[in-house]
């Protein structure tokens, strides 16, 4: 079962007030589901020992939670990706450690947070493991992540697991570069090749993008751990981590092209949503731009052009060649 936001920060107080709060939670979801929030609404009532009390009119007072990284201090330390790799190192698990580890008031609590956990390295998660079995007292970890099947299942069997709902942020990552080239191509008007290929230059220009940014990262890696490990592994140890990390980087290109997929159809459906009167945009700020296609457009030919994506998509999971289908599939759905 997957939660709101203020649905996981009710059942987490609740279990505070009754002395039962877990010392691990792995928050997860979507981008733009709320984890951040959700982990500095926890941290804010801890300090503040939950609640907000009332107003002169006997109304509860709303707090304000400040964004997360604002309440990184003394007892709350926050840890992200910031190598070159993307991924977190083990010295940045053992000074997050050290740090919890430090003696508070005795009514402090400690909060360690790692933000993306599913990109520490196999050496930072195992060296998380002894944090985890055998917490500080008054310390509470959490733990938050996009894909936490990346993380290893003695990590994830030690926390107290809470999904988040939420609908994926289509805008990250190069989706608000595609979206705004889809609203120029509503100005000039579907159908003609140029507007075509035109779209499908900025989908592939940010694919490439993506792809040799994954690359880059997992060569990052490889010579992180290559110099961390050359003295301690088998011979044929850094060809076979140099095909695993190659078989990570593709499968991140391949999240990713899904994800300007999923852009594509759902700019097409918030046409068919204009079209046809119904509410609910994915792209709201889009919707004047949209309502030109939505005009046009003869509702066939709308769900004609969703096939058309639908169609490129499945297309591209088979073997073929990726530059020729796009082209061909660009045509079909916006030319």
């Amino acid at each position: 079962m997957a939660f709101t936001v203020d649905q996981a920060v009710t059942l987490i107080e609740g279990a505070h007030e009754r002395q039962r709060l877990a010392h691990a939670f792995l928050i997860s979801g979507p981008r733009g589901s709320g984890k951040e929030e959700l982990a500095a609404r926890i941290v804010k009532s801890l300090q503040s020992g939950g609640g907000s009390g009332n107003d002169l009119f006997g109304e509860p007072v709303k707090e304000v939670v400040p964004p997360l990284d604002e309440m990184a201090g003394e007892w709350v330390r926050i840890l992200r990706p910031q190598s070159k790799s993307r991924r977190i190192k083990v010295e940045d698990v053992r000074e997050l450690e050290k740090s919890l580890h430090m003696v508070a008031g005795p009514d402090a609590w400690k909060v360690g947070i790692i933000v993306d956990a599913d990109r520490m390295m196999p050496q930072a998660e195992n060296a998380f493991l002894k944090t985890l079995e055998e917490p500080p007292p008054r310390t509470l970890l959490l733990l938050l992540s996009g894909t936490p099947g990346a993380l290893l299942p003695t990590v994830i069997s030690r926390c107290v697991r809470m999904p988040l709902v939420g609908k994926p942020d289509l805008t990250g990552e190069g989706g608000a570069e595609l979206v705004e080239a889809l609203n120029m191509a509503a100005s000039s008007g579907l159908g003609t090749p140029a507007v075509a290929l035109g779209l499908k230059s900025v989908f592939s220009l940010i694919l490439a993008r993506q792809k040799a940014e994954a690359e880059s990262a997992a060569q990052e890696i490889l010579k992180e751990e290559e110099k961390a490990l050359r003295h301690a592994v088998e011979g044929d140890w850094l060809k076979r981590r140099e095909d695993a990390l190659k078989a990570v980087a593709e499968s991140e290109y391949l999240s990713e092209r899904a994800r300007l997929f999923d852009v594509l159809q759902a700019w097409l459906a918030d046409v068919l949503r204009i079209k046809t009167g119904a509410g609910g945009l994915d792209f709201p700020d889009s919707a004047e731009s949209i309502r030109e296609v939505a005009e046009m457009e003869p509702l066939s030919g709308l769900l004609q052009r969703m096939e058309a994506i639908e169609d490129l998509r499945v297309t591209l999971e088979t073997n073929a060649q990726e530059g020729l289908a796009l082209e061909v599939g660009f045509l079909k759905a916006f030319g």
